[in-house]
């Protein structure tokens, strides 16, 4: 027997042989032998965040990027867009072709800078606060929290710098492709890119043959616009922006219609985020000088883009629903306190209810008409203003005009503007008077409108029932907030506009406040959502009512002040006043004054003036004279604190009299209006 030979093993491969590794393994942060030395291992959470900051140079350049970036947005804040505005105006006033088109120019260009001092003064001291916060918290730490307290407020600072400061933290998202132009630059004379080529492909799923205008470009805003020439009609577009925004992965407040150079282009805008997912402050809250709703307008919501949406109260009514806690009341409650801030516009409201919700309006003074639910004074009301209508109408005649214009508002009676709160408290079926106060709205709606005489009604039931097609059809400005139905929706938009794409009862999510506006004098037909406006946390709507109560009592427009028709008719009607609210400025209408001693100060006031044969009188012969007669003690302060109190407001300019240009003091007529025998 043989043995084959072991082959022989080349030098360069020893022979291995498996031995099972029975030597522990290290454990983190453990001493262990190497080499016949002791090495301590690092924790690799430790490693990586040493070698992370190792490769971006101790974040020197993000925290400093990040500081640079903080101290922009700062001064950004502090400046806004007011120089702009300002420069816009100064422009303005510098074209201006009359003396009106100058004043109004100046006087816009005035409250641009108040407002804008007024904007850099609350943001110096927001800043102002902070840093002393800083620097206060930085001292008690010292003294309390020595060292390591420092240690980690310098690092905190550090912190946030580099996270403001990293990369992206300020770069915003292109919405269909990573090829669109930055912000400020733009792609003409370039092919498509992807993100044009998918607006390109939705528009042509729904139907629509386009040509590119003017390329996907990015915005300054982050948003992105589009032009195309369409071989449909941009109307025909609109109709179907809620399949647009879906197929673009978009909600349809995301994405906006509009027309271009004809009828047939198209501009196309995108955002990234709902612009309706945040509330905006009201620009009332900036307003220091009184307003022109009839020139200006009124701030009421904000379109999808930001734009404020202005409501002018020249020659349509308005009409708000929603169901409850839709927003109406907020979105309501910018219309009438951008109204009450007009001196020249005559606020009656007629509440719906039982709280307190209108009697801010009461209390400052600015309500001339104002009570609480009563059908039988309401159907006064609407007779006494289809009477003032009558009168209008012949004083507009005697001027040669056929309608209310701007320059004989004051000359007229101001701007009548009522508001019905809760309509359907007053025009349900089976409620007392209901076809007498329908009647009596329908005629108010169709005729009273060229004689300066307006409506504000709303209501959480928008049903033909509680508002027929007739009042509905005569209201030009029509705001639909979330409702239950599409048959509800219609009723305040008008027959159809479901059908058409505007339905509010699709909102998803509903918001406070967001709705569909139609005003075709304002150019509107969209989405917005009013202006944020608090009365029960903030007190928004008591400062701006007393607020106009000020533009008001210098204008001798304070309810009492003047000699109102309207208020006269109540009285003459049913004994009561509800100018202001009535006598305890609570809407509930009363006698005069509210106590016997009241009515007989008036009473001895008309006394005095009939007694001298005159319609005015200025304030210190009054007092001379009732001193004489009956109020030994009274002095001029004690009268016009008594006179308010009694109703009668405050002391108004009466016109020339003797060698006084323009005193103040009290008029007949407007106390015999207020007082009832």
């Amino acid at each position: 027997m043989t043995t084959a030979a072991h082959p022989t093993q080349p030098a360069e491969r020893p022979t291995l042989s498996i031995v099972k590794d029975n030597t522990d393994q290290p454990v983190e942060g453990t001493v262990v032998e190497h080499q016949g030395g002791a090495v301590t291992t690092r924790p690799t959470w430790l490693t990586a965040v040493y070698e992370h900051a190792l490769d971006n140079r101790l974040y020197a350049p993000q925290i400093g990027r990040g500081y640079a970036h903080l101290t922009r947005n700062w001064f950004h804040a502090h400046r806004d867009y007011w120089p702009q505005q300002i420069a816009t105006a100064e422009a303005d006033l510098a074209a201006a072709a009359d003396s009106a088109t100058q004043n109004k120019a100046r006087a816009q260009l005035e409250q641009h800078r108040a407002n804008y001092c007024h904007h850099r003064r609350i943001h110096s001291l927001k800043a102002g606060g902070w840093g002393v916060a800083t620097l206060a918290s930085a001292g008690v730490g010292t003294v309390f929290g020595g060292a390591l307290f420092d240690i980690g407020l310098g690092l905190a600072a550090l912190g946030l710098g580099a996270w403001k400061g990293r990369a992206g933290a300020t770069a915003r998202r292109a919405p269909l492709s990573p090829n669109l132009a930055p912000s400020g630059e733009t792609t003409s004379g370039i092919a498509p890119t992807a993100g044009d080529e998918k607006v390109l492909e939705v528009l042509k799923r729904l139907g629509f043959e386009a040509e590119i205008i003017e390329p996907l470009t990015r915005q300054a805003d982050g948003t992105s616009t589009m032009t195309v020439d369409l071989d449909d009609t941009v109307t025909a577009l609109k109709s179907k922006t809620e399949a647009l925004a879906g197929a673009l992965k978009r909600d349809i407040t995301m994405v906006d219609v509009s027309k271009g150079a004809h009828a047939s282009q198209a501009k196309i805008w995108l955002a990234d985020t709902d612009p309706f997912a945040t509330t905006r402050r009201t620009p009332l809250l900036d307003q220091v000088m009184p307003l022109d709703s009839w020139r200006d307008g009124i701030p009421i919501a904000y379109s999808k883009r930001g734009i404020a949406i202005r409501i002018a109260l020249t020659n349509q009514s308005t009409v708000i629903g929603g169901r409850s806690r839709s927003g109406k009341g907020v979105g309501a409650s910018n219309l009438i306190v951008g109204a009450a801030m007009d001196p020249l516009v005559n606020l009656r409201i007629v509440a719906g209810k039982h709280n307190g919700e209108w009697d801010p309006y009461a209390r400052t003074g600015v309500a001339a008409t104002y009570f609480k639910p009563s059908p039988e004074r309401l159907l006064a009301l609407l007779q006494g203003l289809l009477a003032d209508k009558d009168r209008r109408e012949r004083d507009l005649g005697k001027l040669a005009k056929s309608k209310l214009i701007h320059d004989l508002i004051h000359e007229i009676g101001g701007i009548e503007v009522l508001v019905i709160d809760e309509l359907a408290t007053y025009t349900r079926p089976g409620k007392r008077l209901r076809d007498e106060i329908l009647a009596a709205i329908e005629e108010l709606s169709q005729v009273a409108l060229g004689a300066g005489i307006l409506l504000v009604l709303i209501t959480q039931y928008p049903e033909v029932e509680v508002l027929p097609q007739a009042i509905s059809m005569n209201c030009g400005t029509k705001w639909a907030m979330f409702v239950e139905n599409a048959n509800q929706s219609n009723a305040i938009l008008g027959a159809g506009q479901a059908g058409a794409g505007r339905d509010a009862s699709k909102f998803d999510p509903p918001r406070p406040g967001l709705g569909w506006l139609v005003d075709p004098f304002a150019g509107v037909t969209d989405l917005a959502r009013s202006f944020d406006l608090d009365e029960d946390e903030r007190g928004e709507i008591s400062v701006l009512l007393k607020r106009a109560a000020a533009f008001r009592e210098a204008a001798g427009r304070l309810a009492g002040q003047w000699d109102d028709p309207i208020e006269r008719y109540l009285v003459e009607k049913t004994g009561l006043s509800s100018a202001a609210g009535g006598p305890d400025r609570t809407g509930t209408p009363g006698r005069i004054g509210g106590s016997k001693s009241s009515e007989l100060l008036i009473a001895r006031v008309i006394d005095v003036l009939t007694d001298a044969k005159a319609d005015r009188m200025k304030t210190e012969p009054l007092v001379e004279a009732l001193r004489d007669r009956w109020y030994p003690e009274l002095t001029p302060d004690r009268f016009k604190e008594a006179m308010k109190d009694a109703g009668a407001g405050s002391p108004v300019t009466l016109g020339p009299i003797g060698e006084d240009k323009n005193p103040r003091g009290f008029k007949l007529r407007a106390l015999t209006s207020l007082h009832r025998p």
